[in-house]
């Protein structure tokens, strides 16, 4: 097993993302998800990040994908540039691995396809901070709080975590991600929520989802893997 270091800072990405496509997850930034790796093109994709920066791009494939899965699907506009945090090969060859999401980038040019994997010219994408005073951003914090509360199942000590993780500091748009990721919402909810770069749009946008949506059931297990990075 290796563990990397976390830290991300804009001048570490090319802008050519690695882009490994996914039909049925949408991955956020500020969590963490384990991926089994084990088709050879998606080997080869993180052999090479591995030995380089490290970084892959979750993508998400467009509707209609079933048709071309083994060729060049299209993928959505939006995708989530991640950080491999550990990694282990297997004696099969394949990998298991722990990706941890660090920003938005928009895929904007697929280059031709030179190797077995597909390499995408992308942009980052800055969050847009709300322009309202520290209290209004408080304040939409709380009701995304109570309302992620009320879409959770009775989870022993799930309130505590919430309140603590409240208090740790992060910020508006970092919670709403965390949100984003752990409820099932659906994949096209999901979908906006990631493409939507304005912090304040997005939570509202996750807070009518969350009102929504049908009555809890259990979701992803809370707390999910995070960073603050």
């Amino acid at each position: 097993m290796s563990d990397e270091p976390l830290a991300f800072s804009p001048d570490q990405f090319s802008g050519v993302a690695r882009v490994f496509p996914l039909p049925n997850l949408v991955m956020f930034p500020h969590v963490m998800q384990a991926l089994h790796v084990f088709e050879p093109r998606y080997r080869a994709l993180f052999e090479e990040a591995i030995e380089g920066d490290r970084l892959v791009a979750l993508g998400v494939l467009a509707k209609g994908w079933e048709g071309d899965y083994e060729g060049r699907p299209p993928l959505r506009s939006t995708a989530c540039l991640c950080r491999i945090a550990t990694h282990q090969r297997t004696k099969e060859g394949t990998y298991n691995a722990l990706v941890l999401g660090v920003r938005r980038i928009r895929l904007v040019h697929e280059l031709p396809p030179k190797k077995l994997f597909r390499l995408v010219e992308s942009e980052l994408l800055d969050e847009v901070e709300p322009d309202a005073d520290a209290g209004a951003a408080a304040a939409l914090q709380r009701e995304l709080l109570a309302a992620f509360k009320q879409s959770m199942p009775q989870i022993p000590n799930a309130y505590e975590q919430l309140d603590e993780l409240l208090g740790s500091q992060i910020t508006l748009g970092m919670l709403a991600d965390i949100v984003s990721y752990t409820v099932d919402l659906g994949m096209e909810v999901k979908v906006k929520l990631l493409a939507e770069c304005d912090v304040v749009r997005r939570t509202r946008l996750l807070l009518d989802a969350l009102a929504t949506r049908p009555t809890a059931v259990a979701t992803r297990v809370f707390p999910p893997d995070f960073s603050i990075n």
